[in-house]
């Protein structure tokens, strides 16, 4: 009864305190890749990726209501760095669901303007008649501006959707009226910044004690303006070499979250005692204690939850292999780049988007090939439940052997053709010259071509598609199809696969080479693999490419089975490891060779336009339908 009370009493409050309208929200999830689309297509980097902002507190004013609710305490503000464009994960500003979606929409536009004006907006903000530096929110105030003039200036049609936005904002924000005289001054101020951008240069001082002012939504928070939160080098200790990953069948985030979070290190004490803290600290889930506990326990349907309620996450590395309950999307960098000594394996670059820099042998390479006597590749046959497709398959694919066949337009050869023969005829009574090509020859044309079959074989391969089949399962399957079908055109093919530990151990996994047969042996490997480790899909696409390079053929594949980004524990994570792979792709196309990227990844149609170009890669909903679609794929891109 007192939890019933309570929920009726905070939903009665809460709306008469007002500031959200929950019934028109429209959440980030909901028009993620509209926004992505317009997003690049007003000049965005199209490198960037789309994901949810941080609910940060902003200590601006708010009414009695507000306080006793609780209310509009924390506010998600769209803001953008080098690598992420991060969006408000629900807007209900406004009582029109149509509304908060164009602001989704006007956020985008100025997102990308804020991209291509970022050199431009550093120079109009130095070269003022301020006798001193503008401070961070002077700054905010005029990069905004700036965006907004040159949005509604390349695009007039997008000034309509602005004025109805900035009516709206303006509508819900504080009464000047009601604010001592110089927040007043400020409220102004800013009212007239959002009606005619340009005409504000800066804002009237308040006092020192004054809060801030309410935050603006139709603009974007500068980086200066973020709270930079102390991130200290986690201890690395012993690299354990796993990731985490979801472990149970059909696990996935019914909504994606940002998170703030920090790196720690792990306290020195390795068992906690408790009975040297007082019981109330035991309640503190923000501090982070030593405690030993079983790894087995059930997992806590709460975790997710608890989380979401955490002002901050404090990450630490304990060198435990325990898999992960939940996922976060975290606003926290990856780990520093190292300068460690690389061991021995095939130097590779890597490309730096930071530098615009090719970094010649930055990365090493393992090859890998199952050795005759290990008992995970002992040779077995194709499995029972994969036989009839490949039946199917092999019918299909039998049907692109090249075959003897006519071929026209010949000097000479064992037949005479006819309609050659009267065309000549008929231009040497015209008083043309007539041609000498009046023969047929019969002929049985190669199919000139090698493809190569590169498998993603992380950690993250290791999830559960269904109750029954996990996504390293699924490739399994797809490979040994793929093999049982290119069998029956006679192409030349490899199998191979890769995963990795930073830049110095990059795995490159031999299933099947150019001049092996597909046979028990091969299919042994295949059902041998297991996931591990993590996805420098760079430099497992370089490799590929150069054992391509080997094959004297005229037509050249490369077919990548992936299920996610490129990412590792190093710098590789986030945007530098989705242009490295870029750049290797360019490098594949520059030297013949034609990727093509089949992906599990629901949102791959996000990054994989940036990666691979809009007809370089295939996006499968359903995971089950893998193995039978891939050669169906290789058949379209050799036909």
């Amino acid at each position: 009864m007192e939890e019933a009370v309570g929920k009726i009493w905070h939903r009665l409050i809460t709306r008469a305190a007002g500031g959200s309208h929950p019934a028109a929200a429209v959440s980030l999830k909901q028009v993620e890749r509209t926004v992505g689309v317009m997003f690049r297509a007003l000049g965005g980097d199209g490198g960037l990726r789309v994901a949810a902002a941080t609910e940060d507190t902003h200590g601006a004013r708010r009414s009695w209501l507000a306080r006793i609710a609780g209310s509009g305490e924390k506010l998600a503000r769209a803001r953008i760095d080098d690598a992420t464009l991060r969006l408000p994960p629900q807007i209900d500003a406004f009582p029109d669901p149509a509304l908060n979606r164009e602001l989704y929409l006007w956020l985008a536009a100025l997102a990308a303007a804020h991209g291509e004006l970022n050199h431009i907006a550093t120079e109009a903000m130095s070269d003022d008649d301020t006798p001193a530096a503008p401070d961070a929110v002077t700054r905010e105030l005029r990069r905004n501006q700036h965006a907004t003039l040159h949005v509604l200036a390349r695009w007039p049609g997008l000034a309509s959707r602005y004025r109805r936005i900035v009516a709206a904002t303006l509508a819900q924000r504080p009464d000047p009226n009601r604010m001592p005289a110089a927040e007043a001054a400020r409220e102004h101020a800013l009212r007239r910044a959002l009606e005619q951008p340009g005409s504000v240069l800066e804002l009237p001082t308040v006092p020192d004690q004054a809060p801030p002012s309410q935050p603006l939504l139709p603009w974007l928070a500068c980086p200066q303006l973020q709270a930079p939160e102390p991130v200290r080098s986690a201890s690395q200790g012993e690299d354990t070499g796993h990731a985490v990953a979801p472990s149970h069948p059909g696990e996935e985030e019914s909504e994606r979250r940002a998170h703030k979070a920090e790196r720690v290190d792990t306290p020195e004490q390795k068992h906690g005692l408790l009975m040297f803290f007082r019981a109330e600290s035991l309640l503190s889930v923000a501090e982070f204690i030593k405690v030993n506990r079983s790894e087995d326990d059930d997992p806590d349907p709460n975790a997710a939850a608890a989380a979401a309620n955490l002002d901050q996450l404090s990450l630490t590395c304990d060198g435990e292999r325990t898999a992960s309950k939940i996922r976060f999307d975290l606003d926290l960098p990856s780990a520093a780049e190292d300068d460690v000594v690389l061991g021995a394996g095939i130097p590779l670059p890597e490309w730096d988007y930071r530098k615009k820099l090719l970094r010649e042998d930055h990365v090493r390479l393992l090859e890998m090939a199952a050795a005759p006597d290990d008992p995970r590749a002992a040779p077995a046959p194709l499995p029972e439940h994969l036989r009839r497709t490949a039946r199917r398959l092999h019918q299909q694919f039998a049907l692109l052997q090249p075959g003897r066949r006519w071929i026209k337009g010949q000097v000479d050869g064992s037949e005479l053709d006819v309609d050659a023969a009267v065309r000549s005829t008929t231009d040497r009574a015209c008083g043309q010259q007539p041609s000498d090509l009046l023969w047929l020859t019969l002929e049985k044309r190669e199919r000139d071509m090698a493809c190569l079959a590169l498998a993603d074989l992380s950690l993250s391969t290791d999830t559960w598609v269904s109750s029954e089949a996990r996504v390293i399962d699924v490739i399994r399957d797809s490979l040994l199809l793929f093999g049982e079908a290119l069998t029956a055109t006679g192409d030349r093919f490899a199998l191979c696969g890769f995963s990795s530990v930073k830049r110095s151990n990059v795995r490159f996994h031999h299933l099947k080479g150019f001049d092996e047969r597909f046979d028990d042996r091969v299919r042994g490997r295949v059902i041998g693999i297991k996931p591990g480790y993590y996805t420098r899909l760079g430099a497992a696409i370089r490799h590929a490419t150069g054992l391509l390079d080997t094959q004297k053929v005229s037509r050249r594949v490369l077919l990548i089975l992936s299920d996610g980004k490129p990412n590792d524990l190093d710098l590789y994570d986030g945007r530098y490891g989705i242009e490295d792979t870029r750049m290797a792709v360019i490098e594949a196309r520059r030297r013949g060779v034609v990727p093509f990227c089949v992906t599990i990844d629901r949102e791959g149609a996000s990054y994989l336009p940036h990666l691979f170009g809009p007809n370089g890669f295939a996006v499968i909903r359903k995971p089950d339908e893998l193995p039978a679609r891939l050669p169906m794929f290789y058949a379209q891109l050799t036909r």
